[in-house]
């Protein structure tokens, strides 16, 4: 996996400490958990992928992908999430969680167009985040995802098109649930 040389983390270069003690400087900008940036520039999906991907278990890191919330903050269209959301397909065998990792599991069927990769690290593709999102997260926390997700012209999430995905799903637990937040979202207003 090709995590991006742009993150900087304990144990590489430098201790803890002193990455802290560079972010109260100004020069790093705290990514997620451990992981920091060069405080100078934007922030991108990758750093955020790569610093998401750092807290994943060394077990996991070969078939999970981020997920959920999770990638929807990839995306910049969620705040940074309370634990890591990771996906892994239903083949095979799961891996438990070690306790206190900070990270939730979920076994669930993922196809070849489910997943990219953002700096080498496997996200939900946009419009399975976005189907995902309607689908396991309450309603006050999806709908301004969905909405700025929809707002995102790059990432192709119109509210009609996620209404399409879950319309077109099969078998998927919350479909029903996704369906009838969407169809609120897109009755309550022009929104895309």
């Amino acid at each position: 996996m090709n995590l991006s040389a742009a993150l900087l983390v304990p144990g590489g270069l430098f201790l803890l400490g002193e990455l802290h003690a560079m972010k109260l400087d100004g020069v790093l900008a705290q990514v997620s958990g451990d992981a920091f940036r060069v405080a100078l520039g934007d922030e991108t999906a990758e750093h955020r992928a790569t610093a998401l991907f750092h807290q994943v278990p060394a077990a996991l890191a070969p078939r999970a992908a981020l997920g959920q919330l999770s990638a929807a903050w990839i995306y910049g269209c969620a705040p940074p999430p309370a634990t890591v959301a990771l996906l892994v397909g239903h083949e095979g065998r799961t891996t438990a969680l070690p306790m206190f990792s900070g990270c939730t599991l979920r076994q669930v069927r993922l196809g070849p167009q489910d997943v990219v990769a953002i700096g080498g690290v496997p996200v939900t593709s946009p419009l399975r985040t976005a189907l995902d999102v309607a689908r396991s997260v309450p309603a006050p926390a999806a709908r301004p995802v969905l909405e700025a997700m929809a707002r995102t012209p790059s990432l192709r999430c119109s509210l009609a098109r996620v209404r399409m995905a879950l319309l077109a799903a099969a078998h998927v637990p919350g479909k029903i649930r996704g369906q009838a937040l969407v169809q609120e979202m897109i009755d309550s207003g022009p929104r895309s």
